[in-house]
């Protein structure tokens, strides 16, 4: 399926990409290449094929969900940044501004 210059322009403006005519020119050619490909793909028959999110199997990759202790006070503000703690709290900047 070929496609023109002005629709490799068009696609370029609506992504606000900017290329030169050497590269208008080279994408045309191979932008061309990709939609015979994808053509080609059109063509093949998969009405034998049932439809399918992925072709590997399913299976359950997580680990059992095991209670465990926590971190305390001190190893969570560890890396925290220097004047970035407040006793036992992060300090962070006002997010919230009264109207």
């Amino acid at each position: 399926m070929p496609i023109d210059r002005r629709t490799v322009v068009h696609a370029a403006d609506l992504a606000r990409i900017a290329l030169t005519d050497a590269e208008v020119e080279r994408f045309t050619g191979q932008l061309s290449v990709v939609l015979d490909a994808v053509a080609r793909l059109a063509e093949v028959d998969t009405s034998a094929i049932p439809p399918s999110a992925s072709t590997l199997p399913l299976r359950n990759v997580e680990r059992d969900d095991e209670p465990r202790p926590g971190l305390g006070a001190e190893e969570a503000l560890a890396n925290a940044p220097r004047g970035g703690r407040d006793g036992e709290f992060f300090r962070v900047q006002e997010v919230l501004q009264e109207r």
